[in-house]
């Protein structure tokens, strides 16, 4: 088994990695700014993590496709899901009433799976990050990864 990469798509990017047990490994955010250098980058995040067996992503469109190709290309399975699948998994309807609240609670959700995998906390957690944690701990529940 290898590691699951979670990805919060868009320019302004979202990670999170967890290791093949399971465990947060890091989490980061990352703005691209374009399509263009998105498409450039994404070979150098893969090239960081020797042992990835799985993208889980939420999102779709071009910015998808760009990822999905260089996956592929690595022979990295892929996952797209939509943010109302991995939030229904985690959060209580009142807390997705709104993209705000979600992301709030999201966020509140994410400290927590941090500070579980004893990871370093955050000085500031991005929505789009603590949203590619949560996509990942999906991606872990769904996709046969979680031992």
């Amino acid at each position: 088994m290898g590691s699951l990469l979670a990805v919060d798509l868009g320019l302004k990017t979202g990670l999170a990695l967890f290791n093949r047990d399971g465990t947060l490994a890091w989490y980061r955010s990352h703005n691209f700014g374009s399509r263009e250098r998105l498409k450039r980058g994404i070979p150098g995040i893969l090239e960081t993590i020797p042992d990835i067996l799985a993208i889980v992503m939420e999102g779709g469109g071009n910015l998808a496709t760009v990822r999905e190709k260089e996956a592929e290309r690595r022979g990295i399975a892929t996952v797209k899901i939509s943010a109302e699948e991995w939030r229904h998994e985690f959060l209580y309807s009142p807390e997705q009433r709104s993209g705000t609240d979600s992301k709030r609670h999201a966020g509140e959700l994410a400290r927590k799976v941090i500070q579980w995998a004893q990871a370093s906390r955050p000085t500031a957690l991005r929505h789009d990050t603590a949203e590619a944690i949560m996509i990942g701990l999906w991606g872990l529940l769904h996709c046969g990864l979680m031992i």
